[in-house]
């Protein structure tokens, strides 16, 4: 399995997840979220990866790169700014 598709398989699933909770959302915050995470993504996948920290199977990626970080890596911030504050204010209510 490639990194790419079991990047996509979680993110269809974050996806539904998404739209069925959407009205959860408020979409303003995120964008600034969105590139600070990203951003400090970029900083430190480049840097873990770069000095040997972290290493990824050439075959298993998708070849798209951020410096010498596999785009794959950005999915997983994007996942988590979305489903961190829509959990945060589904639990919230429900507690």
């Amino acid at each position: 399995m490639t990194y790419l598709l079991l990047t996509v398989t979680v993110m269809a699933f974050v996806a539904i997840y998404a739209f069925l909770m959407r009205h959860w959302m408020v979409a303003k915050p995120l964008v600034g979220t969105a590139a600070v995470m990203l951003m400090l993504t970029a900083i430190f996948d480049n840097v873990i990866i770069a000095t040997g920290i972290v290493a990824y199977d050439q075959e298993k990626i998708s070849g798209i790169m951020v410096g010498v970080a596999p785009i794959e890596d950005f999915a997983y911030t994007v996942l988590a700014i979305v489903l961190v504050p829509s959990l945060f204010n589904f639990f919230r209510t429900k507690l």
